[in-house]
């Protein structure tokens, strides 16, 4: 099996954030969003996955640095990585047509701006399955179509009218991706686009009009890494499912006078002095804690906190803070004193 991840956004609504760390690389519950997305896949699927293709933005900002993370994820899920470059943003559709060598066989194509729990089982009787979730608000998102006998007769975006209460969280499998690529190359051969965008929406209908099956399956959880906020709220979220599911999530760290109120992620070599972490916060390597109380927040590497309190904040890397607010976002290299 291939694993695709279109990934190229330059993620402008986590800004401070994004604008020195791509999205997909942003940590959230201790473990890059990409990264987790992608371990969940090859845990949850019943095949063995042999390659992963990561399409990625402009060189200049989706570097090499990132190049080798990638690389060595792949490697320790026993794939190999392949490294595709999509340097205008002209749609979904046509990102994952960067990656046209790895469209063939079976075929998981996810974006990485989400994360979730859920049941890979497979209907083998089917060409295509479309992972959604039921929704409160479908107008708000794009929905699926189903006919009576269960199966996706069609996609709306954004409907005014119901069509379904079940929302495309954007993981899909093929049976055969060739039949993909061979209808999204018909779409950029038309010049079929949404705004200006090419979609892997006009693959799918054409494949569907073409008779071919597509199949729902439900997550169980779907989260959402739009906003801090929400990106704040997913991290609260993983981490009572990771606590829930028996992982690690605590490592060798240093701790005087101070209390952790579980769950918590916390790196290795983490300093945390006469302060009071938890419930809900994640913070990465080599950062040290001082005088502290902090709640539901995600810390990243390498920062310095004295006299923090606070019950909602996302800090980037080498960040240097000393103050008391409720809610902060930070980017990387930020100093208050």
């Amino acid at each position: 099996m291939n694993i695709i991840v279109p990934m190229a956004g330059r993620g402008s609504r986590l800004r401070p954030h994004t604008l020195t760390t791509p999205k997909p690389m942003l940590a959230v519950a201790g473990m890059p969003i990409v990264s987790r997305l992608v371990s969940d896949i090859v845990k949850l699927t019943d095949q063995p996955v042999n390659n992963i293709g990561f399409v990625l933005g402009d060189p200049v900002f989706f570097g090499d640095e990132m190049v080798d993370e990638l690389q060595k994820l792949a490697e320790s899920l026993g794939a190999k990585a392949h490294i595709f470059r999509q340097l205008e943003a002209l749609g979904t559709g046509h990102a994952i047509m960067y990656a046209q060598p790895l469209l063939n066989g079976p075929t998981v194509i996810a974006y990485a701006d989400t994360l979730i729990r859920a049941d890979f089982e497979l209907d083998n009787n089917a060409d295509a399955t479309i992972w959604v979730k039921k929704v409160k608000n479908p107008e708000a998102y794009g929905v699926v179509e189903i006919n009576d006998q269960g199966d996706i007769k069609g996609l709306v975006e954004k409907p005014t009218d119901h069509v379904s209460d079940l929302a495309v969280i954007g993981i899909y499998y093929f049976k055969e991706a060739t039949d993909l690529k061979n209808e999204l190359n018909a779409v950029l051969d038309e010049n079929l686009t949404r705004d200006g965008e090419y979609q892997i929406n006009d693959g799918i209908l054409r494949m569907m009009d073409k008779g071919k099956r597509f199949t729902t399956a439900e997550v169980s959880e779907w989260m959402d890494c739009g906003n801090p906020s929400i990106t704040i709220e997913t991290n609260r979220r993983m981490l009572q499912i990771l606590e829930k599911e028996g992982e690690q999530l605590v490592g060798n760290y240093g701790s005087k006078n101070s209390t952790v109120i579980s769950p918590c992620y916390i790196a290795d070599g983490v300093e945390i002095h006469n302060s009071t972490i938890g419930p809900f916060v994640s913070i990465g390597p080599q950062t040290r804690i001082e005088n502290s109380t902090i709640e539901n927040s995600i810390i990243q590497s390498h920062c310095e906190l004295n006299g923090v309190k606070c019950k909602e904040a996302m800090l980037g890397n080498h960040v240097k803070f000393n103050g008391d607010f409720s809610f902060i976002s930070l980017g990387d290299f930020s100093e208050l004193k």
